[in-house]
């Protein structure tokens, strides 16, 4: 097993890790893990763009009031502040890079890019790339790190778990490559860029999401976890059971799209007065509501009326790929329905995405910052990955750099017994099991009885997995066996908030508490709920 040793190592390729990676590198060297998936992952598959006050039209203040309602009581208004101040110079810094948004045309206006409008926004801050803003960052950004000297890329491996020393800090991580070779990568800082946790959902906005893999990792070195129960459906995802998953981005209602319902009538009209665009959370229930009381399984999404033209030139991507599903949406309405799309919980960090385990850092969509709150306002993403990767490189570049190897000595890394093959088509069905279960009883709307039901469902998928010879000493099994430990712990956090707020409706308790109080999560919790019932 060779130990590879790095001053930076960044587990996951996405907006997060890609950025952290150039800003550290000119000064410390760097170990990027980029999986193959991560090109299916939830970066590359944002549409609708970033969120910054860009124009001089807009304003700080009134980007953080609308993050703050939109965040239902939960923000924190430090990280809110935080985020939307550094904005700006974020965008700026991908136009440096090279990133190719979309430019604005009317000679009236102020600002050189075009802005749409997304839900929950009160003005056009959301600066985009056509409809494809995730792919072109992701490219462009990718293209700047390859030809960088100072980063190494392994796209072979999978990582499933972090070192730590003698002292408690995190000194790197292991995983095994295609040919089941286990590696110990070590690092003075490690940095957790793995994405969110929709892939505990049958249905998601994207084709590889991420189950929460990475958060596990880090609670199981002693990372706090936050606010696991806020997970977040877009309210539009294309309808096609057959078809693999496909996002129609926000920006869709933001340019005057119409939601309409089994008889095509609008209903957002009479249910708030920002109509379609209203936060995610009240559209998503607002659609599955109206799902329920119809025979059509989704609604419809129409832009009919924006005409040919506009459609054309503002969603390109969606044009053609709903065409290539035989939905021509010049002269269609597109069927859609909520499905899982951002972990607005994860692991806690401070403003330079420090958790707290030493030397342990997580940024994007694995980190909880609190500027989401209890639900996550539109295109809040992008720029949280940019802020946070940018603020921690910064943090990171005011240390000075060690020699390496010095915290490979106390990692204690023992690589895991050869595991036999797996039963891959067991391990597909408990997986399968859990995603319908979560679905069922952890989604945009829950019951107290439902969310017990799925807590043992889970435990015993979780002791199947268990029993299985092997399984968690193989980099699927030993996956499989944290998304259900997230899953648990997922539940667990719904059913302590006996509330209804944000992404969190239960039916047993439809009502706000008085104060908004964040949830938090560790391994011990975990342990807990696992030794009462055995």
């Amino acid at each position: 097993m060779g130990t590879p040793t790095s001053d930076v190592l960044i587990i996951g390729g996405g907006v997060a890790g890609l950025t952290l990676a150039l800003e550290v590198a000119d000064h410390r060297s760097v170990t990027l893990v980029r999986p193959a998936q991560d090109n299916q992952g939830a970066s590359r598959w944002a549409q609708g763009g970033i969120a910054a006050v860009l124009s001089p039209d807009d304003d700080l203040d009134a980007h953080i009031n609308d993050t703050l309602i939109a965040g239902d009581g939960l923000c924190d208004i430090e990280a809110v502040r935080f985020t939307v101040t550094h904005g700006p110079a974020a965008i700026q810094w991908l136009i440096n890079k090279g990133v190719p948004f979309t430019p604005e045309h009317d000679p009236a206006a102020r600002y050189p890019y075009h802005l749409t409008r997304e839900g929950g926004h009160n003005a056009r801050r959301i600066i985009h790339a056509d409809d494809a803003t995730g792919r072109a960052v992701v490219d462009t950004l990718l293209a700047s790190v390859a030809r960088h000297p100072n980063i190494t890329q392994r796209n072979d491996l999978t990582v499933v778990g972090l070192l730590q020393d003698a002292q408690g800090a995190c000194c790197g991580a292991y995983g095994s490559d295609t040919n089941h070779q286990w590696y110990s990568l070590t690092a003075r800082h490690t940095v957790l860029a793995t994405g969110g946790a929709s892939g505990l959902y049958r249905h998601t906005t994207t084709p590889a999401p991420s189950s929460g893999e990475g958060m596990m990792m880090a609670a199981e070195l002693g990372a706090r976890l936050m606010n696991l129960e806020f997970q977040q459906f877009h309210p539009t995802c294309l309808f096609d059971p057959k078809g693999p998953a496909f996002l129609i981005s926000e920006a869709v209602r933001g340019e005057g799209g119409h939601l309409l319902n089994e008889a095509g009538e609008r209903f957002m009209l009479a249910l708030d007065k920002r109509a379609e665009l209203a936060p995610r959370d009240v559209v998503a229930r607002a659609i599955d509501a109206e799902i329920q009381r119809s025979s059509l399984g989704h609604v419809w999404l129409d832009i009919r009326h924006l005409g040919e033209q506009a459609i054309r030139h503002h969603f390109p991507t969606i044009l053609a790929h709903c065409a290539s599903r035989g939905i021509d949406i010049t002269q269609q309405a597109i069927p859609v329905v909520p499905a899982a799309h951002y972990s607005c919980g994860g692991v806690a960090t401070n403003l330079h995405g420090a958790t707290n385990v030493t030397n342990l850092y997580a940024i994007g969509e694995t980190a909880c910052t609190g500027l989401h709150g209890a639900n996550r306002m539109a295109s809040n993403s992008l720029l949280e990955c940019l802020v946070f990767a940018r603020s921690c490189a910064q943090a990171l570049l005011t240390q000075a750099p060690e020699q390496h190897g010095q915290a490979a000595s106390s990692s204690g890394f023992q690589p895991p017994a050869q595991a036999a093959a797996l039963p891959k088509a067991v391990l597909s069905d408990i997986r399968q099991q859990m995603r319908t279960t979560m679905s069922q009883n952890v989604s945009i709307v829950r019951s107290s009885t439902g969310l017990s039901t799925a807590l043992t469902h889970l435990k015993a998928l979780l002791n199947s997995v268990e029993e299985i010879q092997g399984a968690l000493t193989a980099p699927e099994g030993r996956r499989l066996h944290q998304t259900l430990q997230l899953a648990i712990l997922t539940v667990i956090a719904a059913q302590q908030r006996h509330e209804s707020r944000g992404l969190h409706y239960s039916s047993d308790w439809p009502h706000q508490q008085s104060e908004a109080v964040a949830s938090s999560l560790s391994i011990n919790d975990l342990t807990g709920a696992l030794e009462k019932n055995r």
